[in-house]
């Protein structure tokens, strides 16, 4: 993400960079780790005509893609969704998605997606997650390269980004809730001044999760999500 953002200026048309290892990984919060060899460690830069809160959605789209690019090499009952934007096999957090934008205007500069997906490697040292990481690996025997997860990857998010052009947000939403975890359930939402435990009831037009707790429902902007 940092190479997208310095190439930024110089970007014309929506850009795959994809790094073989990183020493200084980073998630939300700023979380930091090391991303060995094997595992896809990729960031997709472009120019969307969206405003910051549009942009923000797009990882919803990239979930929707990735959970597709996945089912691709994996059974699809072992994957599932969760908010914000993680992706869990088998109950273990896979993949991660962080956005970065930039723009003073009404409409965002650039947009870079970053996406990591633990394709053969299990983080180490990873102690205060809220789901234990895994790998693909690891989880299924299934071995993938990184530049072949990549090329069905950016397959499944131009699509997406055709079906948000079409469609709109509402179908993204919908496609997302249908592979979300726990939906129906009770979750905890935790933000970083309180802790709010309700059942799962949806994620609205605005991407915020929607739980419904003893005093009515609770839409959430930001939280960390414990099942």
């Amino acid at each position: 993400m940092a190479e997208a953002a310095r190439r930024a200026p110089e970007i014309e048309r929506p850009t795959w960079i994809i790094a073989k290892t990183q020493t200084a990984a980073r998630g939300r919060r700023g979380r930091a780790w090391i991303a060995p060899p094997g595992n896809l460690n990729a960031t997709l830069i472009f120019r969307p005509e969206a405003t910051a809160p549009e942009a923000a959605k797009r990882s919803f789209l990239a979930a929707n893609a990735l959970y597709q690019a996945l089912s691709i090499f994996i059974p699809v009952e072992k994957l599932s969704l969760k908010w914000p934007n993680d992706v869990l096999l088998s109950g273990g957090k896979v993949a991660g998605i962080l956005l970065e934008t930039s723009g003073s205007g009404p409409f965002v500069d650039w947009l870079s997606v970053g996406i990591g997906v633990n394709l053969k490697h299990t983080p180490d040292g990873v102690t205060d997650a809220a789901f234990p990481p895994t790998s693909v690996m690891e989880a299924t025997g299934i071995e993938i390269t990184p530049l072949d997860f990549l090329a069905t990857l950016a397959d499944a998010y131009a699509t997406q980004e055709a079906k948000l052009l079409r469609l709109g947000f509402d179908r993204i939403r919908d496609d997302w809730l249908a592979n979300a975890a726990r939906l129906g359930e009770v979750i905890t939402a935790r933000t970083g001044r309180e802790e709010i435990t309700g059942i799962f009831d949806s994620i609205d037009r605005d991407g915020n999760l929607v739980l419904i707790t003893g005093t009515g429902p609770r839409a959430i902007p930001a939280a960390d999500v414990y099942f």
